[in-house]
């Protein structure tokens, strides 16, 4: 059979391929049983993403640090034994048994490699933050509102030489770089390279360098225990992540103090810098050096929930750059999951204008309900397990609410049954009860 060039592919060609990847990934699986779980695993979750009807619900555990904490484990070692803690998330997926679940490799970062780079934006657990609590963003205007037409102008120039010296130390060097363009004409070289001889460029090469070898270090080591998790037939869900414009600028760059403010003193700049981070946010995604292995990119939305702007704001500033940016994942054959953080009832008709059969809405406070009758008729909808109920609730009251769910959104299928917000820790009685509902109630 003639495959045709990845460029000359359509969408949906592009993403049949992606899934048939993932599918059939090549993976040395610990057993036949465990390689035919896998399958029927992938089956399920493409049935259900697709707008088809699997054999039953699938589920999908977005959980942040429970798979450690539960081995006893703190987020703060976490970070530090990968093997300990890889295990304990192959563990923790052989107990409860789901469809998939979220990266391990997101709560077993190196944290060595967030101290050679001096990372600011976060803290860490000990790092700023307790050893036995995860990981908090430090809110700040990291970018003042007179940057704007800097980062429009040229936003790979401007994060380069001056928002990354100013929020990753080992950046610094980069602050004393003259244009990329000296490079392109003769006699402009040397002025260039004499940046590059800069103490402080030689400290940030070094400091590159550490970093470099602590990831190298970290991914020899983890890679091969990560790897079991699929081996023993749980397939990745997520193949990686971007942020809507209006959030990259919301998130780590103006904050949320300096946006809101900014789309009423200068809403013209916020509009032209969403604009223009559009290709970026979809580069993220698309230009990552590791290929997906799955054909899900996740989509954390911070800041278009309900009460935190107007519907106008959200139709006029939020949403058109957000839909550029899916809209662009799906032409490469990806398929967006979409993280509605918070309450999203009043955005629901909006956020319909999507290709069909293309996109998953994870909710978080939404209305199933109302979710079903208006997304749901166009994209696959997941959540909403409320992580207060895990954490407080008896088993039978999980139970009777994961039966609740189903009837509001599983009709017919394109339902994915997840928590309403990733977890780092729970009643485990809670969790096995969710799981063991969806498969016994969840069948079509």
């Amino acid at each position: 059979m003639t495959v045709l060039p990845w460029e000359d592919m359509s969408a949906d060609q592009r993403r049949a391929k992606r899934l048939e990847d993932w599918r059939n990934a090549e993976v040395a699986f610990e057993s036949p049983e465990a390689e035919a779980n896998y399958r029927m695993r992938v089956d399920r979750l493409i049935a259900a993403a697709t707008l088809g009807r699997p054999d039953r619900v699938p589920v999908v555990l977005s959980v942040g640090f429970w798979p450690t904490q539960l081995a006893g484990i703190t987020p703060y070692e976490s970070m530090r034994d990968f093997v300990r803690a890889a295990q304990a998330w192959l563990d923790f997926a052989e107990e409860f048994q789901p469809d998939s679940m979220s990266g391990a490799r997101a709560y077993l970062m190196p944290a060595s490699m967030f101290e050679e780079l001096d990372y600011r934006l976060f803290s860490w657990p000990g790092h700023g933050t307790r050893k036995e609590v995860g990981f908090q963003y430090n809110e700040k205007e990291w970018m003042p509102a007179e940057d704007y037409d800097a980062l429009i102008d040229d936003p790979t120039g401007y994060l380069l030489r001056t928002y990354l010296p100013r929020t990753v130390g080992a950046f610094a060097g980069f602050s004393r770089l003259s244009s990329f363009l000296d490079l392109t004409t003769l006699g402009s070289v040397p002025d260039h390279m004499a940046g590059w001889a800069s103490k402080e460029m030689i400290e940030t090469l070094k400091a590159l360098g550490e970093a470099a070898r602590e990831v190298e270090e970290w991914t020899r080591v983890v890679t091969p225990v990560v790897t079991r998790i699929q081996a023993a037939g749980f397939p990745p869900f997520r193949g990686g992540m971007t942020v809507a414009p209006f959030d990259i600028l919301g998130d780590t760059l103006r904050g949320v103090r300096g946006l809101a403010t900014d789309m009423f003193r200068r809403p013209e700049k916020v509009l032209a810098a969403c604009e223009r981070l559009v290709p970026l946010a979809i580069d993220w995604a698309t230009k990552s050096p590791v290929p997906p292995a799955a054909p899900f990119i996740f989509i954390p939305l911070h800041k278009g929930a309900d009460g935190f702007m107007s519907e106008e704001h959200f139709k006029t500033i939020y949403w058109p750059t957000l839909r550029k940016v899916i809209v662009g994942l799906i032409e490469q054959g990806l398929i967006p999951l979409l993280f509605a953080e918070g309450r999203y009832d009043s955005r629901l008709e909006i956020i319909q204008d999507v290709p069909k059969g293309a996109t998953i809405w994870r909710f978080d406070q939404t209305d199933l309900s109302l979710a079903k009758s208006t997304i749901g008729k166009v994209a696959c909808i997941s959540g909403n397990m409320p992580v207060s109920l895990l954490h407080a609730a008896s088993p039978a009251e999980v139970a009777d609410y994961t039966r609740k769910m189903i009837d509001a959104a599983g009709e017919g299928g394109g339902y994915i049954l997840d928590l309403g917000a990733s977890l780092d820790d729970g009643r485990p009685e809670n969790l096995k009860a969710m799981v063991e509902t969806a498969r016994e109630y969840g069948v079509y």
